[in-house]
């Protein structure tokens, strides 16, 4: 991110975890620069601040950065002092991106890859990287770390320009185990000291790694490989959705099905058939979600990551709910 003595960084990401801690604060003080700090996330006063402190850096999570972006009184704010920053923690949307480097100023905007394991990354994109590169991967291996992504079932590695295969890292950055609990060590960490990140991945000719989505999260129906993030990439571009998380939900027939939870944008309405038609004419019918449920919010960890497995819990909830509600009709 290319830091100095005169960058300002507003840190609204929790410091108890590796994100706000080594990414932020170890940055931050070893390059001399300023830190802003927030008590708790919230997208005014992180708006504020940036005004305020005539911020250069900003971070968060996709979801953080949606939140500030689509606040009713973000066009108040100056936020042109902006330069760079990182959105991690989750996979970035690509529309979302745009909006960052675009509207807020963050033309040097940077994407980190890795997970607590991991120190907690292990590659990121460069302020000089083209825009279709910052946007659409996750940069190249960091300093002094291996990369490598193998085939989930066979442990084969995986080159590049092939299929996706689950992403891996050795090096000084991989933690040397879990605190008194060795049987999950070794199932994070092979004999040769490979961390195990659970996360699919493909890689270009450049280095540049793709995340396609979490191994548990791939969705089967009926044999074929869905991958969320692909149909949540294609959602963003349908007006009137401001956020959408894709989960496979159980099914009798086809052993998973698709459903989105969709956040709409404020004042605009959209059924589920909306959604169901827009996507019939531009994706594979079997990726058409068969469920859509409009929620005002995602259930997030204390660190602003959205657990899809509570979504999974409450499709199946709901689901329910609406046969119930069908019975009674009948």
């Amino acid at each position: 991110m290319k830091y100095t003595e005169e960058d300002r960084v507003c840190l609204p990401v929790p410091l108890f975890h590796c994100f706000g801690i080594t990414l932020g604060v170890m940055a931050i003080l070893t390059h001399g620069a300023t830190h802003v700090m927030l008590e708790q996330f919230d997208p005014l006063m992180v708006l504020a601040a940036v005004q305020k402190e005539k911020c250069t850096s900003l971070y968060g999570v996709p979801t953080m950065f949606i939140a500030e972006f689509s606040h009713p009184m973000f066009d108040m704010f100056d936020l042109s002092s902006l330069r760079t920053g990182i959105m991690a923690g989750s996979t970035c949307p690509v529309e979302a991106m745009k909006k960052v480097m675009k509207d807020m100023y963050m033309k040097d905007v940077t994407i980190v890859y890795g997970l607590t394991e991991g120190s907690p990354g292990f590659t990121q994109t460069s302020v000089n990287d083209p825009v279709e590169i910052k946007v659409e991967t996750v940069g190249r291996k960091l300093p002094e770390c291996e990369v490598k992504l193998v085939d989930p079932e066979t442990g084969e590695d995986i080159g590049p320009g092939e299929k996706p295969g689950e992403i891996c890292s050795r090096g000084y950055n991989v933690m040397k185990g879990y605190y008194k609990m060795p049987d999950k060590t070794t199932e994070a960490i092979d004999e040769e000291g490979w961390l195990h990140s659970g996360d699919l991945a493909t890689v270009d000719e450049d280095g540049n790694y793709t995340i396609v989505g979490r191994i548990k999260d791939m969705i089967i129906r009926g044999g074929e490989n869905i991958y969320p993030r692909e149909i949540e990439e294609f959602f963003y571009t349908m007006p009137g959705i401001k956020d959408v998380q894709v989960v496979g939900i159980p099914d009798d027939t086809y052993g998973e099905i698709v459903g989105a939870f969709v956040i709409l944008e404020d004042n605009f309405t959209l059924e589920e058939e909306d959604i169901r038609d827009y996507s019939l004419k531009k994706i594979a019918r079997y990726k058409v979600p068969k469920h859509v449920f409009f929620v005002d919010g995602f259930p997030l960890t204390a660190s602003g990551k959205i657990m899809k497995f509570k979504l999974r819990e409450q499709a199946i909830e709901l689901l329910k709910i609406r046969e119930e509600q069908e019975e009674d009709l009948n």
